[in-house]
């Protein structure tokens, strides 16, 4: 698995960015699960959102819910995150990882859950 990410960008309050994230490798798995993760300066590892294969149901940490939308491609191990209503709060560098065997609902939101990360991709919000 080897994880891809991109679509942050620098971005003025209320605006909206999509990230992506794909698995170069062509691999699939059907009963795992890929999520997102920030980190800002200072601060530690934060869960986002996820996204399990088996159910296509997502989770999201209370911070982004309403907000952010993650949606995926089980086919393509491909996950994708719209953010809207962008604060500058949400500043930070998102990861992707991925599960790629059974992950149980109360697992999703830990970080040492998942098995493969991307590089990250920087998203700024200005105020």
């Amino acid at each position: 698995v080897q994880l891809q990410a991109s679509g942050g960008g620098s971005v003025q309050t209320g605006a909206s960015l999509r990230l992506s994230c794909a698995d170069a490798s062509g691999r699939t798995f059907r009963n795992g699960a890929m999520a997102w993760f920030r980190q800002a300066p200072g601060k530690g590892r934060e869960f986002v959102a996820a996204i399990r294969w088996s159910s296509s149901a997502a989770n999201y940490a209370d911070s982004v819910k309403g907000r952010f939308t993650i949606s995926g491609n089980n086919a393509k191990n491909a996950v994708f995150l719209q953010m809207n209503s962008l604060k500058p709060e949400d500043s930070a560098i998102y990861y992707c990882a991925a599960k790629t065997t059974h992950i149980i609902l109360s697992q999703l939101q830990n970080g040492r859950s998942y098995d493969y990360w991307g590089q990250g991709t920087q998203v700024t919000v200005s105020s």
